[in-house]
C-alpha cells in the first residue's frame, strides 16, 4: 500500500459571491489584491502571497460544464456565508484598521485569542466573514 502523501499547502481558496462587481471593488481596489483573471458573470480570481483567491458567483458555477468544453471543471457553489483569514502582523491589523475605517467598512468583532494573537472581523459585500489574524493563533 503507498504511503500517504500530505498537502503541503492550500494553492487556492474560494468564497461565492452575490454581486461580482461589488467584490471585485472590495478585493481588488479596497485590499489591493492583485487581479489575475476574470470571466464576467462567472468568476475574478486574485494573488494572494504565494496562493490564489477565486472569486465565484455560485449560481454560474452550479451549471455543469459543456460535453465539448475545454476545461471540465465539475459543478460546485456554496449557500450562506463563508469564511476567509488573512495572514497579518499586529501593526498590519492596526494599519487594515486605519484603512477600513477611511473606507467605511466597519470592523464587527476584534480580539485576542486565549493562546496568544488577535484577529479582527470585518464583512465583505456579500456577507462573508474576513478576518486579519497573526498567524500566531494557529502557532505559526
Amino acid at each position: 500500500m503507498p504511503s500517504l502523501v500530505t498537502p503541503s499547502a492550500i494553492l487556492e481558496s474560494a468564497l461565492y459571491v452575490t454581486d461580482l462587481d461589488a467584490a471585485e471593488r472590495f478585493y481588488g481596489d479596497i485590499l489591493g489584491l492583485e487581479p489575475l483573471g476574470k470571466v464576467e458573470g462567472r468568476h475574478l480570481f486574485f494573488r494572494c502571497g504565494p496562493g490564489v483567491l477565486l472569486i465565484f458567483n455560485a449560481e454560474a458555477t452550479r451549471i455543469p460544464p459543456a460535453p465539448d468544453a475545454r476545461l471540465k471543471v465539475p459543478p460546485h457553489g456554496a449557500v450562506g456565508e463563508g469564511h476567509l483569514c488573512f495572514a497579518a502582523t499586529a501593526d498590519e491589523i492596526e494599519r487594515w484598521k486605519a484603512h477600513l475605517q477611511a473606507e467605511n467598512i466597519a470592523v464587527e468583532s476584534e480580539f485576542e485569542w486565549p493562546q496568544g494573537g488577535r484577529s479582527i472581523y470585518i464583512r465583505d459585500p456579500s456577507g462573508n466573514s474576513i478576518e486579519f489574524a497573526e498567524p500566531r493563533i494557529w502557532g505559526l
